[in-house]
């Protein structure tokens, strides 16, 4: 082979390198951008994030990265999510966004405030997992029949969820339990500010077998679970303290001690208006004397006057007393 036959094939040799460069840099240039983020993208936080995580970030309104430090983004806990679609669904629309639109279709299950996912969707995404325990009884139960979404009180991608905390989960719950807040600011109250007392240790937001979703199935189980001493069992039982400890304490607040609904006497002598007592806290009007009505509207007696019944009868909720049913010391 002579000198210029080899200077002709090495000429077309470097033509077709030549020719198969350009075509891969025009086949590279028209590749979607969408395409080269995700060969570049990698799983963050679940298998398979790699898609959404190219795009969510912790610029988002809802930080998306920040659930790796929660125990939905625990790896090696299986029951976690296995992936962002586990909650949000599919999402190929949203995905792909094959209409070229500015604003990409919305995911599957949207969980944001305002969103117009179904409330039953979106809880149902959260109790395909988290099921039994105390969320046994969240169908058919108060917060459920008002159609409120579990994202309405917990919040996913975040470190410290405010309904989990007991410190902060009066703010979650005072968002909509106005009176319940008013009441917690008053003199005498549990001391839920203070994080000594959550709401959950009396409720169950998740559903209840009791009233007004009460963590047992009645007020006094619910009261006893802290207050064990007032449970007895007693010789002598004050009837309103074993029936309802409503009947004389209101729970979220009071301007009375000891969360009463009202100071002694008077609380007392809403039952105990019989007289002969020399410490009657009720006289009517037939006992004040000449000048007054009969049947005038009752007062406290004047020996009563910045006295308590409980200077006697201590042991109001119930006594192993000798002298009988006196609740006394």
């Amino acid at each position: 082979m002579n000198r210029n036959t080899i200077r002709a094939a090495l000429a077309a040799l470097q033509g077709i390198v030549l020719a198969f460069g350009i075509s891969a840099a025009t086949h590279a240039a028209d590749k979607p951008k969408a395409e080269e983020k995700k060969a570049d993208a990698v799983d963050i936080v679940f298998k398979g994030d790699a898609k959404c995580t190219r795009c969510h970030d912790e610029n988002d309104s809802v930080p998306a990265l920040s659930i790796a430090k929660t125990k939905h983004g625990v790896r090696g806990d299986k029951r976690a999510p296995m992936n962002c679609t586990s909650c949000h669904g599919e999402s190929k629309a949203h995905e792909e966004n094959p209409q070229g639109l500015k604003d990409r279709p919305k995911v599957d299950r949207n969980f944001k405030k305002g969103s117009t996912t179904p409330v039953e969707v979106q809880n149902e995404a959260c109790m395909n997992c988290h099921k039994g325990g105390n969320r046994m009884h969240w169908a058919g139960s108060q917060h459920e029949s008002a159609d409120l979404a579990c994202t309405s009180c917990h919040q996913v991608h975040t470190q410290h969820d405010k309904a989990r905390d007991k410190v902060a989960q009066g703010e979650v719950c005072f968002n909509c339990h106005k009176e319940q807040r008013a009441q917690s600011h008053r003199p005498s109250t549990h001391p839920i500010k203070a994080g000594g007392t959550a709401c959950t240790n009396c409720h169950n937001p998740h559903g209840s077998t009791g009233p007004k979703l009460l963590a047992k199935n009645t007020v006094n189980e619910t009261c006893y679970s802290c207050h064990a001493e007032k449970r007895g069992p007693f010789l002598w039982e004050h009837p309103p303290a074993s029936d309802d400890c409503m009947n004389c304490h209101t729970p979220h607040g009071s301007t009375n001690a000891a969360l009463l609904k009202n100071r002694a006497p008077y609380l007392c002598s809403s039952c105990h208006i019989a007289g002969g007592h020399s410490t009657t806290g009720i006289r009517s009007g037939n006992d004040l004397g000449a000048g007054v009505v009969p049947g005038a509207a009752a007062s406290a007696a004047p020996q009563m006057v910045g006295k308590a019944c409980m200077n006697c009868h201590s042991q109001v909720h119930g006594s192993n007393h000798p002298a009988g049913a006196r609740f006394a010391r």
